[in-house]
């Protein structure tokens, strides 16, 4: 049985390599870039006003003080959008608001609380030496054309699509979306409501689901495998090598149990790496494989929703990241308030509360009710608490290594 960082460096030298495609901008929410996004443009675009005022050149107040007030010349108005169409006269001025471009030859900005006009309002009055460039927002002050805007593997968020839109980036390169093929397996499993106590309802189907939008995969369902139906599941595999499919996740009969023959099927094949059983818990039946020659891969996560949830967040989720060469997720270094024992070998999965306390340290709770059935605790976890093998005691003020439950925290590096 492998470690859990031993499983990793397997599944990490088995990735897939999805490909490209160019999209609108409009459609690129949750992707992954393919490569860095250079700005095309200065922005801002001219030297614009930081603020509602005037604006002067700064090298006709030189002389300027109390004692010597000088009327600088109203010339007109420019609001944001409206083109420069004023040069600079000695001794002018142009109102100006926010955003407004600076016309040629002025320089510096009186906002306009502080401005002086003379009675008729054709004038404003300065007594004072101004700064140059004050309240001026210059030209590629923000960013400069060429520069990284996106770095590749990034995940799109609506901060991103905000920045992309002011800079008039249209089209991006980004890694197609994974198609996935999710099986629920086993008699008990059903789509009902109203079931009798030998029955399971189909939960890890709709959580797997449910993550889809987020993570940008396709989710298809395959619908139920029934115990005994090892040639149907035989028979959709070997149509999956032919078809547009990535990966095959199968959740239960991954065991060693009479009716688990999702193993037997996929050994089968034609494999480039198999796995099959990792000391970890939840999730300790867990099973990998990369079909020879083709960019397809099956994983096969224990029927226990805690066990699916723990294998999909820690070996489905950071293989599809490997994949599409998205940033690596870093954890979130969190102090234990409880200790925790558990067996030294296997490395731990544990359902956690994540806070901040009055002091501003992250502090992390191993909640009650781990048993891999419990899922009370689940519904009150924000993160998984990461408790590796080699070591069974933990103590209070221990520091441990967090993952958020509803997951990635990579656009916080």
């Amino acid at each position: 049985m492998k470690s859990y960082n031993q499983a990793k460096k397997i599944l990490s030298n088995a990735k897939l390599k999805i490909k490209d495609e160019i999209i609108d901008i409009k459609y690129a929410l949750n992707r992954i870039v393919s490569e860095n996004i250079l700005s095309k443009v200065n922005y801002p675009a001219g030297d614009n006003a930081a603020f509602d005022g005037f604006v002067v050149k700064a090298q006709d107040t030189k002389k300027l003080s109390k004692k010597n007030v000088k009327n600088f010349k109203i010339l007109g108005s420019l609001a944001a959008g409206d083109k420069p169409k004023f040069t600079n006269k000695k001794f002018s001025t142009v109102e100006v608001m926010t955003g407004a471009l600076i016309p040629k030859g002025f320089d510096t900005i009186i906002p306009i609380e502080q401005i002086k006009f003379d009675k008729d309002k054709k004038n404003i009055l300065i007594d004072e030496k101004l700064n140059k460039y004050s309240h001026i927002r210059f030209a590629g002050s923000d960013f400069k054309k060429k520069d990284t805007v996106i770095k590749k593997g990034t995940q799109i968020n609506s901060n991103h699509i905000l920045a992309l839109k002011t800079l008039g980036v249209k089209k991006l390169k980004v890694k197609k979306i994974p198609n996935i093929l999710f099986f629920s397996t086993g008699n008990e499993i059903s789509e009902k409501i109203d079931v009798p106590d030998w029955k399971v309802r189909n939960s890890n189907s709709y959580y797997i689901k449910s993550l889809a939008e987020k993570f940008s995969f396709n989710f298809i369902d395959g619908g139920i495998l029934r115990d005994g139906e090892e040639k149907i599941f035989k028979s959709k595999l070997n149509k999956v090598i032919k078809s547009n499919i990535d990966l095959v996740i199968t959740s239960g009969a991954v065991s060693a149990g009479k009716y688990d023959f999702i193993p037997n099927v996929v050994k089968s094949l034609s494999l480039q790496t198999y796995l099959k059983s990792v000391a970890i818990r939840p999730g300790k039946p867990f099973m990998f494989a990369k079909i020879k020659n083709k960019q397809k891969a099956i994983f096969g996560l224990p029927g226990n929703p805690m066990s699916s949830a723990a294998c999909f967040r820690f070996f489905v989720y950071p293989y599809l990241c490997n994949s599409l060469h998205t940033n690596e997720e870093k954890p979130i270094k969190a102090v234990l308030k409880n200790s925790f024992i558990k067996k030294k070998d296997f490395t731990r999965f544990i359902k956690c509360k994540l806070v901040i306390n009055n002091k501003g340290i992250q502090e992390v709770e191993v909640l009650k009710g781990q048993e891999s059935f419990r899922i009370k605790s689940f519904v009150n976890a924000n993160s998984w608490g990461s408790f590796p093998s080699g070591k069974s005691k933990f103590k209070k003020s221990d520091i441990i290594d967090c993952f958020p439950a509803n997951f990635s925290n990579k656009n916080f590096y």
